[in-house]
């Protein structure tokens, strides 16, 4: 559906801290291939003043007018750590210079933003896209090929260490001057895009000989004879581990290069070889299963998927070498339809279903005897169900289909739940709390079912007197709602899953994963909304038929209402707990949303870092901030840098105070503690004290829990109602590590 990559297109632009240049991407090729793909002039409409700002961003920021390509340093590649950075004062990022990458990407934009001119008439513009595209396309070529070597290289801007010279690639200069080696998978790049002229296929000798990249679970990222080649037990070290994300490109650049050149260097046989290689790298333990990074050789994830890091990981594009590359559909901007299957000349049968191509539904199917799928032999095509075209061998099939029909536009719905920012509202709470499974999980825009790592609300300590509990969520503003989406889970019905990382100290409570009673699926369940008094049932609500399922959209539908918030009350199953990785409330919506009106009862949040609440600390971290716990920012995971922590402190003890400003009743705090497992984590007690307007004093305690401070977990203290100004949380280090915090909330 086009609503789906519109809204994700215009989020990288439309939403406030969305970072679109962050790292290295090809913006604008994604959206003139999806045009080519849906024929959704609307959708293109919409998303080119995206594609045009992306590019002088760029141009802006990573441009060299004298040297007249873009220039950047490989860690935000998303290549940290390369042969390249190696060599530098900065082995994590590297120096600036001049990459395949970036340039190639660029280029891709570029010539996206000519088409897309050129398709809306504004040919003025679009042959200066297509002349800026030209002129980068021809540099990277003069600069970046290296004819000697037959490859694409990085080439430094600047000099660095040990005599590397700028302007000089990989290996010319500095430490191993003269090494015929320095190839990295990258060098690639250039063909995803269709960027080099012909005469420069004999790269790909490369790709598929076991003296260079290829192995069992490849390829390697740079080549096995290369002086810095190594495979890296942990992530990330772009110097010889298979990635998929790169392994993805090279594909789409091989397709390119089967179809649209003409050259006998890759054979047909050999995309196949790749995709199957591809394939079964896609595996842990005999499961489906993907991470950042993995051994080429054994085809092991060990030590790059640790915990919350890079489990799961989705930088495939598997599915797109499948429908572009083997399958062989070829995406169009003019009303053409092009198949030429890359598949095995000794398969039998194959066939690809459902398909938008056009406004129309596309089916591909090949049936050497007529025998498999009872169609016909041969090569058939579909479209709306009926047979368009037919060819008894495999090969390419070129026809004309009618125009797009105008798409009738759907209603747009909003999913007015979800809150995956630095604000307050929508706001989710529940009446039981795990306290390793928080809410704001189930509010947080991630639906995924595993219970390592967790991305999920469990409810705790429910009765056999009360088996109920209720989840709810406060949109701080009146919202009109349709429906409301469920995601339980399902523990007892699905596989058994490993908890990753379990071999290390993550900083995660990891018994959290193996305790307590199963999460199953709820007996009952009932939607509430709050009108302005009290919590009434929907009334004509309607939702599956049968018992609550896990691991699935469990939706109920009513008659539009308006409300600011709603509610759903779960029954348990005996001797179960019940939890959920995603509730949605859905209803109808524009472009944008009003804000919440509702005033902010966390009185520690301050995203703007203007005025008051005010954050200071004993003693910080210098890469950290005291900030970064009122920000309204809560990441958890190991990897995130939203924190607040005491590494290095030489205190056993430490605070972290939130001045408030003015006189306030306070009532509760929460903390969520942070742990990584290697020098921060949650301290060995901590205690809440607040301004008595001459000294620091222990206000009286409701309760506390959990009793013991956890990680990674919603840590809350219940206090006798006390008007304080200014509050602080105090530390006891859980020697030898240091105390860290993600996030306070303290509650009026």
């Amino acid at each position: 559906k086009s609503v789906f990559i519109e809204d994700f297109a215009r989020y990288w632009f439309e939403t406030p801290g969305a970072e679109p240049r962050r790292y290295s991407n090809w913006y604008g090729d994604a959206m003139w291939a999806t045009y080519l793909v849906l024929g959704d002039r609307d959708l293109l409409g919409t998303v080119y003043p995206h594609m045009a700002s992306q590019v002088e961003g760029w141009t802006e920021e990573r441009w060299d007018p004298d040297h007249e390509m873009y220039r950047w340093v490989g860690a935000w590649d998303g290549m940290e750590t390369n042969i390249n950075s190696r060599l530098t004062d900065d082995s994590f990022a590297g120096a600036e210079g001049y990459r395949p990458t970036l340039n190639s990407y660029l280029y891709g934009d570029l010539v996206a933003l000519s088409n897309t001119e050129a398709l809306f008439g504004e040919e003025e513009r679009a042959a200066e896209y297509r002349a800026r595209a030209a002129a980068l396309k021809a540099r990277v070529q003069e600069e970046l090929w290296d004819p000697r070597r037959e490859f694409f290289f990085h080439q430094f801007a600047s000099d660095e260490r040990d005599g590397i010279r700028a302007g000089s690639l990989t290996y010319e200069t500095g430490p191993h001057a003269g090494d015929p080696h320095g190839r990295e998978l990258l060098g690639y790049v250039p063909w995803q895009f269709g960027l080099p002229d012909p005469g420069h296929e004999v790269a790909w000798k490369f790709l598929l000989d076991p003296e260079y990249f290829w192995t069992e679970f490849g390829p390697t990222g740079v080549e096995q004879g290369d002086p810095q080649f190594w495979i890296s037990p942990s992530c990330c070290v772009w110097s010889g581990n298979a990635w998929p994300y790169a392994t993805a490109q090279t594909l789409t650049a091989m397709a390119n290069l089967l179809h649209d050149y003409d050259q006998d260097v890759v054979r047909q046989a050999d995309y196949y070889a790749l995709l199957s290689t591809y394939a079964r790298s896609h595996r842990q333990g005999g499961r489906p299963y993907l991470a950042e990074a993995s051994d080429p050789y054994t085809g092991s994830w060990s030590g790059h998927n640790t915990f919350y890091h890079s489990e799961h990981y989705l930088h495939s594009g598997f599915l797109d070498q499948v429908i572009t590359g083997l399958i062989g559909l070829r995406p169009r901007a003019d009303d053409t339809l092009v198949v030429n299957p890359l598949v095995p000349e000794e398969w039998d049968f194959f066939a690809l279903e459902g398909v938008d191509y056009h406004g129309h539904k596309l089916n591909i199917a090949w049936d050497r005897d007529g025998s498999r799928y009872s169609l016909g032999s041969g090569l058939t095509l579909f479209l709306n169900g009926h047979p368009v075209a037919r060819r008894q061998d495999l090969g390419e099939v070129r026809i004309a289909i009618p125009p797009p029909a105008t798409p009738v536009p759907e209603p747009r719905q909003y999913n007015y739940a979800v809150n995956n920012g630095s604000t307050h509202f929508p706001h989710a709470s529940a009446s039981s709390v795990h306290p390793a499974f928080p809410p704001f999980y189930a509010v947080d825009g991630n639906r995924w079912y595993h219970p390592s790592p967790p991305n999920r609300w469990v409810a705790d300590r429910l009765t056999e007197e009360d088996p109920r509990v209720w989840f709810e969520v406060d949109f701080g503003a009146p919202r009109p709602l349709t429906r409301v989406s469920l995601y339980f889970l399902d523990d007892a019905s699905g596989p058994s899953t490993e908890v990753v990382g379990e071999e290390e100290d993550s900083g995660f409570p990891l018994s959290a994963l193996r305790a307590g009673p199963p999460v199953l699926p709820p007996r009952t369940v009932s939607i509430e909304y709050w009108d302005g008094l009290e919590w009434r049932e929907v009334s004509g609500a309607e939702g599956e038929e049968g018992p609550p399922v896990g691991r699935r959209e469990y939706a109920v539908r009513f008659q539009e209402l308006i409300t600011s918030k709603v509610r759903v009350v779960l029954e348990r199953q005996p001797g179960a707990t019940v939890g959920l990785t995603e509730i949605e409330a859905w209803g109808p919506g524009g472009r944008s949303v009003s804000p919440a009106e509702a005033p902010i009862p966390n009185l520690a949040l301050n995203p703007s870092r203007d005025g008051f609440p005010k954050i200071s600390a004993s003693f910080t971290n210098p890469g950290d901030s005291p900030w970064e716990a009122v920000d309204g920012n809560l990441a958890l995971t190991r990897y995130s840098r939203n924190r607040w922590t005491a590494y290095g402190s030489p205190n056993r003890e430490d605070w972290v105070e939130v001045d408030l400003g003015m006189q306030r009743l306070v009532e509760q705090i929460d903390v969520f503690f942070y742990g990584d497992g290697a020098g921060v984590a949650a301290p060995e007690d901590y205690r809440i004290e607040v301004w008595g307007g001459s000294e620091w004093k222990e206000p009286s305690l409701r309760w506390r829990k959990p009793s013991e401070p956890l990680a990674w977990a919603l840590n809350q203290t219940r206090l006798e109602p006390v008007r304080t100004s200014r509050l602080r949380v105090v530390l006891l280090h859980r020697a030898p590590s240091a105390s860290g915090i993600a996030e306070i909330r303290i509650w009026e």
